[in-house]
């Protein structure tokens, strides 16, 4: 530790451990610990590096380059790891979660110790009430995708049973039931988006996801086997204890016995699993507290039923996402915010997390929803008091680490391709789906192809409602302010031909650097 204390000014040290730990990249040899041990701080004060890394916060040299750094990143990464009885270094998962804000509450502290010993199953239910996920749900996949990069199988639990009952926790009214059709899309949706997000793309140590469903299990069961082989176990005083139980109950509407059954159900698929897939963790978030330990309770008894001593298992909640005054955060006007590309494009989500974090929120949400390494965010943190700091970088990295998990480096691109596409001025090159993604973010008008084709600019600028007048719309390209697909016009005799359509069907004006329309061609 004193080493740690003396070698841990390099800012390069605690970033190559922190890379190589999440990285699984092999850790610096061990054997550099014993020559760095004799050095001391008067020595490292004397580091021919000691100056660039006061102007520039970072070590220039590379890790191999500098024994100070090695030294340094050995004892960080070593510290981080608890060996297990294979003598394998395993991830503390806990600290990880609890470093970055994912960690609300535990059952045990057990958990800590045993995660770092052993690995196991671990899962995360998703009912089915839409054919997709929101940005809520992303933290759930997150923290199911950090337990993974630690050596733990991912279980993603689709609720295709109890999507049919309705979990009343948060819920101020009883959800609509949904149709056996729509539940049956919904989790088949589901499944594929998850499949995606969970898969470890070829990454090494990483363990595949597993995907469930509960209906395959629930949809065999007699009720009267249900009663008599779990319902006698459920004690009617704790289920009423719990919060989202007693919340509804004391509310003008009431709960229905349907929801007030949800926390049974769930607590038995917490034993499902357990016994078939060994699962050892469920994990929600802070409003699943009741239901999570409503399984863990359960085990436990069904465990000493049997006369077999049940294994220990473990809830793990994470916080709700929300804003620095307490409000849920994630949602547009237009509702949720979507995880697939079919209900909200990239570069509408891209633009939500862009124009709706403050400052004071982002590096939370970088801590939580991104994967970068801590030493990058609390740089990040101390470049943001800097009065050279450019406004929102945080803002658009958040953006940006957040859309390239959820729909890839194809979603990246484009939502800054139609970022900068309107931006003012913007000369970026167009095509159709740039244009359908910024569709919602300019005005539009629709026009025939007799009203486009051949016809003056000017006219066309007129008929779409962009200028009042063809005086003004001439005007305005004598001035250089007239766009078509981002192509400045300078005459204004020009007329607008099909190859000026997009896809022969659409067409985005500018006039001035801030107006601008989208013309659909019919």
């Amino acid at each position: 530790m004193a080493l740690m204390h003396r070698l841990a000014n390099c800012q390069h040290a605690v970033r190559a451990a922190r890379l190589a730990a999440h990285s699984h990249q092999p850790l610096p040899a061990l054997h550099h610990i014993a020559p760095a041990a004799s050095v001391t701080r008067k020595r490292l004060l004397r580091c021919d590096w000691r100056q660039d890394f006061f102007r520039s916060q970072r070590c220039p040299r590379p890790v191999p380059s500098c024994s100070f750094c090695t030294a340094a990143a050995t004892t960080v990464a070593s510290s981080e790891h608890t060996p297990n009885t294979a003598g394998k270094p395993l991830h503390n998962i806990v600290k990880i979660l609890r470093d970055r804000g994912l960690l609300q509450e535990v059952s045990s502290p057990d958990l800590e110790r045993l995660a770092s010993q052993e690995t196991f199953p671990v899962y995360c239910g998703f009912d089915p009430t839409a054919d997709s996920l929101h940005l809520g749900n992303l933290l759930g996949i997150i923290v199911l995708r950090w337990f993974a990069i630690c050596g733990h199988t991912p279980v993603a639990l689709l609720g295709g049973a109890t999507g049919r009952v309705g979990d009343p926790s948060g819920k101020s009214a009883e959800r609509p039931i949904l149709s056996e059709d729509n539940i049956e899309h919904n989790v088949q949706s589901i499944q594929a988006l998850l499949q995606r997000l969970l898969s470890h793309n070829g990454e090494q140590g990483i363990p595949e996801p597993v995907l469930l469903n509960n209906l395959d299990w629930f949809g065999t069961m007699p009720l009267l086997t249900f009663l008599r082989q779990v319902g006698k176990f459920a004690r009617v005083g704790s289920m009423l204890a719990k919060d989202s139980v007693r919340s509804r109950m004391e509310s003008e509407s009431g709960i229905s016995y349907t929801e007030f059954t949800y926390q049974l159900l769930q607590g038995y698929d917490f034993v499902h699993l357990q016994r078939e897939h060994g699962c050892r963790v469920q994990i929600g978030g802070s409003d699943q507290w009741g239901n999570i330990t409503a399984g863990t309770d359960l085990i436990r008894r069904l465990g000493s039923e049997d006369g077999r001593e049940p294994p220990q298992c473990f809830g793990l909640t994470f916080p709700l996402l929300t804003s620095s005054d307490g409000k849920k955060w994630g949602k547009s006007e237009g509702g949720a915010l979507w995880l697939t590309a079919e209900k909200m494009s990239p570069f509408k989500l891209y633009q939500y997390l862009l124009n709706n974090t403050t400052d004071q929120d982002v590096i939370r949400y970088l801590k939580m929803l991104t994967f970068l390494p801590l030493d990058r965010i609390q740089s990040l943190e101390a470049d943001m008091q800097q009065s050279d700091y450019q406004p929102n970088t945080a803002q658009r990295l958040l953006a940006e680490e957040v859309i390239n998990f959820v729909h890839g480096d194809e979603g990246v691109s484009a939502a800054l391709t139609a970022t900068q596409a309107l931006q003012p001025g913007a000369t970026t090159a167009l095509d159709a789906a740039t244009l359908e993604a910024i569709a919602g973010d300019v005005p539009s008008a629709s026009l025939d192809k007799g009203q486009v084709i051949g016809q003056p600019l000017v006219q066309v600028m007129v008929a779409s409602g962009l200028q009042s007048s063809k005086a003004a719309s001439k005007r305005m390209i004598k001035g250089g302010g007239v766009q078509v697909n981002n192509v400045r016009i300078t005459s204004e005799y020009h007329e607008v031909s099909l190859e000026d359509l997009i896809e022969g069907r659409l067409l985005l004006l500018a006039a001035g650097k801030k107006n601008k329309l989208l013309v659909r061609v019919g």
